[in-house]
């Protein structure tokens, strides 16, 4: 690869030397390759908040960028690491759920589950798979490796319940992927899911019914009101102007959203 980038998201943080041995081992195999931090800030064993994460911010890197993710709970057991193609870049970690917000949002071409010893490191750890499996393979992509020699290609893959969104006759259901520091409600709805609904939503939050207006920015309602809005992300928020609509709905990740597809609903008041 010309001019290859390696991004590295992790929940290691950096106070431990986890990051800088990942690092080591990518510049050891690929010197020239440049490495750009996403964040290592993901909280521990969150898989949910680092694939927000990387789904939102690996759409503005250049094609052919290898996206490195160790969120790994999972670490050591049965489950596959894998390097997923898309047709603008590469995704490297763990078979748990991690990659495939982002991956699929740029079109996955191909999976390849990494087993060829010969493109890890001698030793391989059973609680360090970042270092011993991930950071080589994704060195190894940037110095020109093909895709089939790191070991089989797949057909089944990890799909995990915060990239699915249920749809029935009269409303779909989904869920929180992420808070943000302003309190914002991030739900996994993409844009594409509304455009059929209008510029009023009506919807179930935590067993809260409620109607909302459809927002171009927050400060289309007054400061201190509700609103839906189309985030920078192409994810459907819940916000409030000027306030905290978490703290406000009382919810967190993970809570489910149910929007119904006409506001007509009896359901919804």
């Amino acid at each position: 690869m010309k001019n290859p980038i390696i991004t590295l998201t992790t929940d290691f943080g950096l106070k431990d030397p986890y990051v800088a041995e990942m690092k080591a081992v990518i510049l050891n195999i690929k010197p020239d390759v440049r490495i750009v931090d996403l964040t290592h800030e993901i909280e521990k064993f969150n898989v949910k908040m680092g694939g927000y994460v990387l789904a939102s911010a690996a759409p503005y890197f250049p094609k052919d960028t290898i996206h490195v993710v160790v969120v790994d709970p999972g670490v050591g057991t049965k489950r596959k690491p894998i390097i997923i193609k898309t047709k603008k870049a590469y995704y490297i970690g763990p078979d748990n759920g991690v990659l495939i917000l982002a991956a699929r949002k740029q079109g996955i071409t191909s999976i390849y589950e990494i087993s060829n010893r010969k493109l890890m490191l001698p030793r391989v750890s059973n609680t360090f798979h970042g270092r011993d499996i991930f950071a080589p393979a994704a060195a190894h992509l940037a110095k020109g490796v093909e895709l089939s020699e790191f070991g089989p290609e797949i057909h089944e893959f990890t799909i995990p319940e915060f990239a699915k969104i249920l749809r029935r006759k009269n409303k779909v259901v989904g869920e929180i992927l992420h808070v943000d520091g302003f309190g914002n409600i991030i739900t996994n709805f993409r844009g594409k899911e509304l455009l059929k609904i209008g510029d009023v939503v009506c919807m179930e939050l935590k067993d809260r019914q409620m109607k909302m207006k459809v927002c171009a920015s927050y400060a289309d309602v007054k400061p201190g009101e509700p609103l839906a809005i189309i985030g920078s992300h192409d994810f459907l928020e819940i916000s409030i102007n000027q306030g905290n609509a978490s703290e406000e709905f009382s919810v967190k990740a993970g809570d489910k959203i149910t929007i119904y597809r006409s506001c007509s609903n009896p359901e919804v008041d």
